[in-house]
């Protein structure tokens, strides 16, 4: 997207989130497999900010190393004065810009890129406002500061909740907190702002009511409840995850997947599903997830870091983990495990096996128990399964170890060295029978 303005983004995330009850800091619990922060931080990325800042307070290391790696400078509001004045903290973060700030927060991660656009562009729109802030009207406005507006979006008042009055709190337009505003005025107001307030803090709206009385006019744009829902709470999570499911359960059909049962199915925050992918019941995907065109996911599997390919089907009851590549045509099916595996075209292991640290060649049958042995305790190794092979049911495949092309190995045997390719390995003992065995010993145990 192309803004007219450069802007940069300060996202506050110094709370202590008491009312989450964690030693994981509040911003770094996971919606769909994903932390709150990251998820705004990927949201203000596709807009493409000219800086962006964080700040932090209590936690601060947990914040930090999970930011490490990503564009993002870091300011540091000790001790924790309201958000006036953890906004102020990045002053020097931004020492030199000119444009536009938004101001975010760490905790309400699913506000849209183009609700963010909206805000940026209203703030250059007719009558250049003084500031844009964010709002919503939720079912329970709760204990959100409210907005009184006037001639349809300008703001004749911002009132924290503890401070307002009854006939105030009885209004539903709700601050979500979220503003943009000239970096060139942000920081003036910001010191002018005090804290005679119940909670004697330093509150980021009342830039709204200074800007006002030097004869500024904010306006407010609203939005979605679901765009402003703070995640304060371990209830307040689970409600989260599931709004978040239920829309990228409609996105997924809106864009032609089939879900027969999408209440049960769960998808993680990059999951990435074609056209005429059926999912049926109870499907878990955890994040890293591919599914390409055609491709069947049977009930209650649960995968994880794979890519699936064009008309492959998985489970029931299969298990993908990290690392798995199921060519065209392929078929994992009820009772498989595999890790870091790839399967070619038309390859199968339908029931019962553990393959991991492999690869399967095309067309390739793996037998109902077979495992590959990838672990002696100290190290992974490979196990290689060539085209068209038929590995035997029950059998163990003693990494490393190469399975030629067209080679059978037979049921029960454990392979602990390559089998030439259109070759028959086998490891079976040889079957004795002993007539009246049997009834001779049952004999025994009698007298006994």
């Amino acid at each position: 997207m192309t803004l007219r303005t450069p802007f940069s983004v300060v996202i506050l995330a110094a709370g202590k989130g008491t009312r989450m009850r964690s030693k994981l800091h509040k911003v770094l619990h996971r919606v769909a497999g994903h932390p709150m922060l990251l998820h705004l931080l990927d949201t203000v990325d596709a807009l493409g900010a000219t800086r962006r800042v964080v700040v932090v307070g209590d936690g601060r290391e947990q914040v930090e190393a999970a930011l490490k790696g990503r564009d993002v400078a870091v300011a540091v509001q000790e001790p924790q004065r309201g958000t006036a004045h953890a906004v102020q903290q990045a002053r020097d973060a931004l020492a030199g810009f000119d444009g536009h700030v938004l101001i975010l927060y760490g905790d309400t991660p699913f506000v849209e890129a183009t609700t963010l656009e909206a805000m940026l562009e209203r703030l250059d729109g007719v009558g250049e406002p003084a500031a844009v802030v964010l709002a919503s009207t939720p079912q329970d406005p709760a204990h959100y500061g409210r907005i009184i507006r006037v001639d349809g979006d300008v703001i004749h008042k911002m009132v924290e909740y503890k401070d307002a009055t009854d006939e105030e709190r009885a209004v539903r337009l709700c601050n979500s907190g979220m503003m943009a505003v000239r970096s060139a005025d942000l920081w003036r107001w910001l010191d002018l702002v005090g804290n005679d307030n119940a909670a004697g803090e330093y509150y980021l709206p009342d830039v709204v009511m200074i800007a006002a009385r030097e004869g500024g006019t904010s306006r407010v744009i609203e939005t979605e409840a679901w765009q402003t829902r703070g995640i304060n709470s371990r209830a307040e999570l689970a409600v989260a995850e599931r709004e978040w499911q239920r829309r990228r359960r409609v996105a997924a059909m809106v864009e032609g997947a089939s879900l027969t049962d999408p209440d049960s199915v769960w998808f993680a925050f990059d999951t990435i599903i074609a056209q005429d992918v059926t999912v049926e019941p109870h499907v878990v995907f955890g994040p890293g997830v591919t599914i390409a065109e055609g491709a069947r996911i049977r009930g209650f599997s649960h995968i994880e870091g794979a890519k699936i390919g064009v008309g492959a089907e998985v489970g029931p009851f299969a298990r993908l983990r990290p690392g798995t590549e199921l060519g065209e045509g392929s078929k994992i099916g009820n009772f498989v495990e595999v890790k870091k595996a790839a399967f070619g075209p038309g390859a199968k292991a339908n029931h019962l096996s553990y393959i991991g640290d492999a690869t399967v060649g095309a067309k390739a049958n793996i037998g109902a128990g077979t495992i590959t042995c990838n672990y002696d305790g100290f190290g992974k190794y490979q196990t290689a399964i060539g085209a068209g092979a038929f590995i035997g049911s029950n059998s163990a495949l003693v990494a490393p170890v190469i399975i030629g092309d067209g080679a059978i190995i037979g049921a029960g045997s454990v392979i602990t060295k390559d089998v030439a390719p259109d070759a028959l390995g086998v490891t079976r003992a040889e079957q004795r029978g002993i007539a009246g065995w049997a009834a001779k010993f049952r004999a025994r145990k009698a007298i006994k």
